[in-house]
């Protein structure tokens, strides 16, 4: 465990207020301002809730060639299916449960983004399922890579992103 530093950063608490110089371009917000046990290790997974779970589930296997992970009930009744990419460790988390009413997905709230190889082969895979982007691709001017959207059943956004060889770790296309 690292050790606890006081801290000057203005963090509003129940009772008090306490305050950190600003940090330098060195330093880690993660070992300075905070225990080792204050803070987020990692990003397990996202959760989407969903009308339909079978069809999610068909939908992120065949047209993004996720692996389903696992399944299970949660004990409060919802059915989840725990899907991942093979090149992240990160989890996608399709959520059933019908006692919270239906599932209504407002326009650009959220989305996913996945890399891909090629938006033009993803193109033809598309086609191939009967299905076409919602949006793009919108490519870089010299074509080196770009993005497009697809929607998943539940109206969520995916992006596919092709990255560019020639860009900067900034950069995503």
């Amino acid at each position: 465990m690292g050790e606890h530093r006081p801290s000057n950063s203005k963090l509003k608490t129940s009772n008090s207020i306490r305050e950190s110089p600003p940090l330098k371009p060195d330093d880690s917000p993660r070992r300075n301002a905070y225990p080792v046990f204050m803070i987020a290790k990692k990003l397990l997974h996202t959760r989407y809730r969903l009308n339909d779970l079978e069809r999610s589930v068909k939908f992120y296997k065949e047209v993004l060639g996720l692996d389903e992970v696992r399944r299970h009930k949660s004990p409060r009744g919802s059915e989840l299916a725990f899907l991942k990419a093979p090149g992240s460790d990160e989890l996608i988390e399709l959520c059933y449960f019908p006692d919270a009413g239906p599932v209504q997905v407002q326009p650009d709230l959220t989305h996913l983004a996945f890399e891909i190889d090629s938006l033009e082969e993803f193109a033809k895979h598309l086609a191939s399922l009967g299905l076409e982007y919602s949006d793009g691709p919108t490519l870089r001017p010299d074509g080196s890579g770009g993005f497009a959207f697809i929607d998943a059943p539940e109206g969520y956004e995916i992006e596919l992103i092709q990255v560019s060889k020639k860009a900067s770790d900034s950069e995503t296309y």
